[in-house]
């Protein structure tokens, strides 16, 4: 078997079971998926492509998919994350992220890192106030 080189872009959204992705192999191949957490959704989409590409004498793993969220979802869902806020703390103008949020605009993958970094930066910092508690 040999496994392939490729990335597949992969489009993630959130449920209230978890995540689904969607992947487009081939015009006439695509992937569905679910999973409880990201780990797992990403495991259950290597088995299903390795299932579809099994005939072919081909698989990939994990490093060969590139999961995609996408924004306007991510904010709906995470209604109290406020996209001012994060756009002020990652350096961006609001009003560019707002139409990233509302479908108006699609965001470069540039962008797209600067914001999901941004996001992880401050989950990051709000998990760090684990050891505390509310007066």
């Amino acid at each position: 078997m040999k496994k392939l080189k490729s990335k597949f872009d992969v489009n993630v959204e959130i449920t209230d079971t978890g995540y689904s992705a969607y992947l487009e192999y081939k015009p006439a191949e695509s992937l569905y998926s679910t999973g409880s957490n990201i780990s797992e959704l990403n495991c259950n989409l290597v088995e299903a492509f390795n299932l579809l590409l099994e005939d072919k004498d081909k698989f990939i793993e994990t490093d060969n998919l590139c999961l995609s969220i996408d924004l306007q979802q991510f904010f709906e869902y995470y209604k109290v994350i406020n996209s001012r806020y994060v756009a002020n703390r990652i350096g961006m103008n609001p009003s560019l992220l707002s139409q990233y949020t509302t479908g108006k605009k699609k965001p470069s993958k540039k962008q797209k890192m600067k914001i999901m970094d941004g996001l992880n930066t401050i989950g990051a910092e709000l998990m760090g106030l684990k050891e505390f508690y509310l007066d």
